[in-house]
């Protein structure tokens, strides 16, 4: 590697992790004050909080990591051109290619980073911070499994085998157990309604009492169970695309089609995550013109606001087009991609006027 193109990868990465630094720090500062309205509610207290921002951090560095690329390149960049480094770096016989090369090769350590995080660390560590709030604010031990989701509450464990968008349960069983921890009672209701203040409203019951001298077995059409379980509470639980992985993610999308359930939702957060380390390149590539076709002299303080605008302009369009994407069904491939395929168009289209 040429010492040139070794100079402007070390200033990338160098700008690109202070900008990491500011901003992590910015949005830890946010969950915590989000966090600090839930302190005092059951054990949920002020350590919980912070080990809730600490184990969320993992998934915001992953997901900062393009923007920050942004404008650790356009900060760095933008001061070898007011120093005119840029243009003793192109006397040296360093072509615009040849900057933008180098700026990419700093994309490469980047995007290692961002896999390396994304993939195994930031899953674990979102699903551990979620366990660490819903345990602490709501006192249920939770575990989320292929079988369904288990819930334990009080003396009664709970699984639950399928979760309608509307909040209502379907496939329901009810363990409850007596005083010598044996299994004294078991329920099983089609659906289960939520009526609001504890109350659900079961439908299709099938009951055994249990006892050392009998079993008695009773169907009902309904019956009223009262259980702290909320719906809210449930969304929490339920699998998240934000905690999986990509072999977590393929492997649940294959358990959803094997059981003919809606996937588009993991499929677009799958090639999601496979576009993201992708999106720094594209952000770095956008930095070019933004530096080398304006003018010397704009200030730091300048080029960081443009840096912002496309950073939010950008994650506009991936967010409405993500939105449409799952509202009319479009293919999630296309859907992922599309957004960064237009602004990389536009970044090259930009560059190539530079020639």
């Amino acid at each position: 590697m040429k010492t040139s193109t070794r100079y402007i990868v070390f200033e990338v990465l160098k700008s690109s992790a202070v900008a990491m630094l500011l901003l992590l720090t910015l949005f830890d500062l946010f969950t915590f004050s989000d966090e600090l309205d839930d302190i005092g509610k059951a054990n949920y207290g002020l350590t919980e909080a912070f080990y809730f921002v600490l184990l969320t951090s993992p998934t915001v560095f992953y997901e900062l990591m393009p923007a920050s690329a942004l404008l650790g390149s356009l900060f760095a960049l933008g001061n070898m051109a007011n120093h005119n480094e840029l243009i003793a770096l192109r006397a040296a016989g360093l072509s615009i290619f040849g900057i933008i090369r180098a700026t990419l090769l700093a994309g490469v350590v980047m995007a290692a980073v961002a896999i390396g995080v994304g993939e195994f660390v930031a899953p674990d560590a979102d699903a551990r911070a979620q366990t660490v709030r819903m345990t602490a604010n709501n006192k249920q031990l939770t575990v989320s499994s292929k079988n369904g989701l288990w819930l334990r509450e009080g003396k009664q464990f709970i699984n639950v085998r399928s979760i309608e968008d509307n909040g209502e349960l379907s496939d329901i069983s009810i363990y409850e157990l007596d005083d010598q921890q044996q299994l004294a009672r078991s329920t099983h209701a089609e659906q289960a309604i939520y009526l609001g203040k504890n109350d659900w409203q079961l439908q299709n019951i099938n009951s055994s009492t249990i006892s050392t001298s009998q079993i008695q077995a009773q169907s009902q059409a309904q019956q009223l169970w009262q259980s702290s379980i909320a719906p809210d509470l449930l969304k929490i639980v339920v699998v998240n695309a934000n905690n999986l992985s990509l072999y977590d993610l393929a492997t649940y999308i294959s358990f959803l089609k094997t059981n003919h359930q809606k996937s588009q939702k993991y499929e677009l957060a799958f090639w999601g995550r496979v576009v993201n380390p992708l999106v720094i390149f594209v952000m770095l590539m956008v930095s070019t013109p933004f530096v080398i076709g304006v003018k010397r002299g704009i200030s730091s303080g300048a080029r960081i606001l443009i840096g912002v605008v496309i950073g939010m302009s950008f994650n506009v369009l991936d967010m409405s087009f993500a939105h449409l994407g799952l509202i009319k069904e479009f293919n999630p491939i296309m859907t992922a991609a599309l957004p960064s395929l237009l602004v990389l168009g536009l970044s090259l289209l930009a560059i190539r006027r530079l020639r």
